[in-house]
């Protein structure tokens, strides 16, 4: 019995550590979106980005749009070979390694006027590798965007959850 109980506890904490490993970032973040009012150079130096992570850039596809481009690139907001051009206006790009990302805005002077972010990603839970087509990146709308408030309150809720099983079980 004891050893059941202790299997069935590892079990409930793996689940809520991997369900919560994960955090999805509205680029802009609380007040902005994608546009020309953000400072991203301070909305990114308050996150703590890792692999398999989230970024979900929101914006008029009308008027803004994001690519992916390499460091000298963004350095000097060149759009000339972009990694990756993403313009639904409710682009996802999944964090999927260790290391610097860099995106702008390709509409002319949007980069120059502000709207580029560089995304430090430390090594986190996932250690696979970027693919060697690219970054993982999709113009297909994520499954409803959520805060990084939103994960910690599922944390909490499924802590609450196995603190509850663990006393019943006691």
């Amino acid at each position: 019995m004891a050893v059941t109980r202790t299997i069935f506890l590892a079990m409930a904490v793996m689940a809520i550590l991997s369900t919560a490993s994960a955090a999805i970032y509205n680029v802009g973040e609380p007040g902005g979106a994608w546009d020309l009012s953000t400072n991203y150079g301070t909305w990114a130096s308050f996150r703590n980005f890792k692999a398999d992570d989230q970024i979900v850039f929101k914006y008029s596809p009308q008027a803004h749009d994001v690519l992916e481009v390499s460091k000298a690139d963004y350095d000097s907001c060149s759009t000339a070979s972009p990694i990756t051009t993403l313009n639904s206006g409710n682009d996802v790009v999944t964090l999927t390694a260790s290391g610097t990302r860099y995106f702008i805005c390709g509409f002319p002077g949007h980069c120059a006027g502000g709207m580029k972010v560089k995304i430090d990603v430390m090594s986190g839970s996932s250690s696979s590798p970027a693919p060697a087509s690219g970054p993982s990146a999709s113009n297909a709308p994520p499954p409803t965007p959520v805060s990084t408030a939103t994960n910690v309150e599922a944390i909490g809720y499924g802590l609450a959850v196995f603190l509850a099983i663990a006393g019943l079980m006691a």
